[in-house]
């Protein structure tokens, strides 16, 4: 019993100094909304097809990364955390969202006009694992509320509006960041006082 409540205190501090290091991935979130509210102007503002304006969704979304470094440098984020075995995790964790683009490529290919639903129902599971790994309770509610809702949007909505989706989740990742920077401010203020 003592070396498994040893074991989860190595873990739960392990994670600790991920989440504030990381600053509970802060960065990501911000870069992906800012991608969010591109794709949005994609679908809500071009004269293209649906197939289309998939094509400039994936191009677009090729520029998370870039900016999602240029956030960190900002915000002052830690990407590599020597010694922690937990840090490679949360790359893998953002790679599962791969696996699923099989089933992005068949929508693509097939139903084009809801190409930009399903885009946003693997974003938004790819971020439930999150709430484990930096301990916030936002990651949960955020995947099941833009899987849902763009699910939801798509069904009420005809194809021509379907923009709402993107505008749905790029806000919804907003309110997501500024959660996270709210509880990292609250982290950060805790730790000081300690």
């Amino acid at each position: 019993m003592r070396d498994k409540n040893e074991r989860e205190k190595g873990l739960a501090e392990l994670k600790a100094e991920i989440s504030l290091k990381a600053k509970k991935g802060v960065d990501f979130i911000l870069a992906a909304t800012v991608c969010w509210f591109g794709i949005f102007i994609i679908w809500r503002f071009t004269l293209i097809s649906s197939y289309e304006k998939s094509v400039f969704t994936f191009i677009l979304g090729g520029g998370l990364l870039p900016l999602a470094f240029a956030f960190s440098k900002i915000i002052k984020t830690t990407w590599k955390i020597k010694d922690n075995p937990l840090q490679p995790l949360g790359l893998w964790l953002n790679f599962a969202q791969l696996i699923y683009f099989p089933f992005l490529f068949f929508i693509f290919v097939k139903y084009p006009d809801y190409f930009i639903m399903a885009y946003a129902i693997i974003t938004g599971a790819h971020l439930f694992p999150y709430a484990w790994f930096y301990e916030e309770k936002g990651y949960a509610v955020a995947a099941v509320a833009i899987s849902v809702g763009a699910m939801a949007i798509a069904l009420l909505v005809d194809p021509v509006d379907i923009f709402y989706v993107p505008l749905f989740t790029a806000t919804l990742l907003l309110v997501l960041g500024f959660r996270i920077l709210y509880s990292n401010n609250k982290q950060f203020k805790t730790n000081r006082q300690v």
